[in-house]
């Protein structure tokens, strides 16, 4: 991975981790940085896997791998909430 793909998940991330805190239903009682800190490691991670299953690099947009970054990010941000909501 070159640097500008580095810096362009970091971005990507972010906002997928803004999607992510709105696929999951109710409210989330987690800071804002730890929601783009999932973002950016669901971001990643959505890649990895979408590269394992040969469709990180299609022609056009990649939607299989927009929805498998925001399905982690939403995955994410459920167990950090959970975790977040049970030590309250």
């Amino acid at each position: 991975m070159e640097v500008t793909g580095i810096f362009t998940g970091i971005l990507i991330g972010l906002i997928i981790g803004a999607l992510g805190r709105l696929v999951v239903p109710g409210r989330q009682n987690i800071p804002i940085w730890l929601t783009l800190l999932i973002g950016v490691v669901a971001a990643l991670l959505g890649t990895l896997v979408a590269g394992a299953f040969g469709v990180a690099d299609t022609r056009g947009i990649d939607w299989i791998e927009l929805a498998l970054q925001i399905g982690f990010a939403a995955i994410g941000v459920s167990i950090a909430s959970g975790a977040s909501g049970r030590r309250r």
